[in-house]
Formats: structure tokens, sequence, C-alpha cells
């Protein structure tokens, strides 16, 4: 008898912590984002507050918008927050994604250094720039690691009619978009950019925001909660939890202030409710 009880307990001890642990891990949120959304500072302010209202705790990837959506076909992520439109709509399409939601839009900048070799400052059209740019084989320096921006440059490039791919003085740094920012800044050479990390890292650069303003240059974020026929084991839950709060009414006014103490302007605007053709606007 006394060996039973013994066992008895052994077994209640080991259900009670199996049961802490799935209770534990279901509180835990993969949130996949763009490196821009962490480099800005932006979700510094916004995470804990969510934890706070939701009992939720998040686990933040801060990697290029392919690499998050890479992750959420894999099922390794609970919800996205990304920047490439068009790749979010084949992963929608595909089925790996069940509600993609708009949450705000800044814009990207092409940056450089102030003595602008390339003379592209003031120029009106992002392809007009980048054109000029290769005719002068000044060093341009790319994230080249398929996240959103990387899909944008590309974009540009393309509108500009340069195949840069295989030029010299065109790198790839295969780093965020504050490392590659760092790069640009030490090399004294171009990129693109979000203009909210560049404002956000500002301070340690020497480069300067030579074109803005065209209209290819719009960077749009949505947050995009994950098919759970696909991958049962994701936190369906908390997933939901944080697209519910991204466009909750207090949460955009959160985003439409953020920045402006510190910068004089915000360094995203929301868009929540608002239709994509309508971003900008």
């Amino acid at each position: 008898m006394k060996m039973n009880f013994k066992w008895l307990v052994i077994a209640l001890t080991v259900s009670f912590l199996f049961i802490g642990l799935v209770q534990a891990q279901e509180k835990n949120v993969i949130l996949a984002t763009t490196t821009s959304t962490q480099d800005s500072g932006l979700l510094d302010v916004l995470i804990p507050i969510f934890e706070k209202q939701t009992g939720f705790f998040v686990k933040t990837i801060a990697v290029g918008s392919g690499q998050a959506m890479a992750m959420g076909q894999k099922g390794e992520a609970d919800v996205l927050l990304v920047h490439s439109p068009a790749a979010e709509k084949k992963f929608m399409e595909e089925g790996f994604g069940v509600n993609r939601r708009l949450i705000m839009h800044n814009d990207y900048v092409v940056v450089g250094p102030k003595d602008d070799p390339a003379k592209i400052k003031g120029v009106k059209k992002a392809g007009e720039a980048f054109k000029k740019i290769a005719e002068s084989k000044v060093l341009f320096l790319s994230r080249g690691d398929n996240s959103g921006t990387h899909s944008k440059e590309k974009e540009v490039w393309k509108a500009a009619g340069v195949a840069q791919e295989q030029e010299k003085w065109y790198q790839q740094t295969g780093q965020g978009m504050g490392q590659t920012l760092s790069v640009a800044s030490e090399k004294n050479g171009y990129t693109l950019t979000d203009r909210g990390t560049y404002l956000a890292v500002k301070k340690n650069l020497a480069s300067e925001i030579l074109v803005e303003g065209d209209g290819i240059l719009l960077n749009i974020y949505h947050v995009i909660e994950l098919n759970a026929q696909k991958w049962p084991k994701i936190n369906v839950a908390g997933g939901k939890a944080f697209a519910d709060f991204m466009v909750a009414k207090e949460t955009q006014e959160i985003i439409r202030t953020y920045g402006v103490a510190k910068f004089g302007s915000p360094l995203f605007f929301p868009d929540a409710g608002k239709a994509d053709e309508e971003v900008g606007k």
C-alpha cells in the first residue's frame, strides 16, 4: 500500500508539472517581425503594455519579412508583423495566414554620405537616384536578406533599369536595417532604409537623407494571424490577442505619437481600419 501511495504521489507531481508547463507555453507568444519594428524602438514601448493587459509574454524574433514569413510557413511563430505586401499576399493565398490586417505605414528614404558623390540629393524619383548611383559606381549597401526593405530595394532597381547584382560597387551585408545603416555610414556608401529606423539611430550615423517622397517608397505594415489547421500547436489565442492589440484604438494612438517628442515627427503613421489603397493619401 505504501508503495502504491508513493507512485501515486510521483504520478500526481509529474501531472502537475506537465500541466504547469503547458500553461506556461500557452502564455508565451512568438512574434516574428521585421528588424525595423525592433530597431526603431516601437516594440520596446508596445510589448510591455500588451503583456500587462493580457498576461501573455512575447518572445520577439526580429528578422527580415521574408524570414519572418518563412517561420510562419513552418509553424515556428504565432503571429507576424511584416512589411512586404506582395510576399504577404502570396503567404495568405497559400493558406498559411487566416487574418491579415493593416497596422501602420512610414516610408523608405535613400541615405548616403554628406558629400553625395553620386549627386542624388533632391532627385524626385528613387529610380532615377539609383540609376545615378550605378552610373557613378559609388558604393551601395544592400541588406540582401529577403526582407521587406530588400524587396523594395529590388523594386527600385528594376524601376531604374539597372542590373546591379554582379557589380563590384554593390555589396550585400546580410544584416538588419540598423547594422546595414552603420556599415553604409562607415564606408561612405548609399543605402535604402525605412525612415523610422534611420531616425532612431541617426545620432550614430554620418549618413543623410538624400531622396524621399516618391510614391514607390511607401512602406506598409500588416499583422498576420497564422492558420492553426496547418500548425495545431501554435498559440492561436496569443497570436489573435496580439493582432487585436495592434489594431486597438489605444495602440494606434501610441503609434501615432511615437517618436514625436524625440525626433519632432512620428516614426510611423497608424492605419488600422483603412484599405491598403487609402494609405499615404
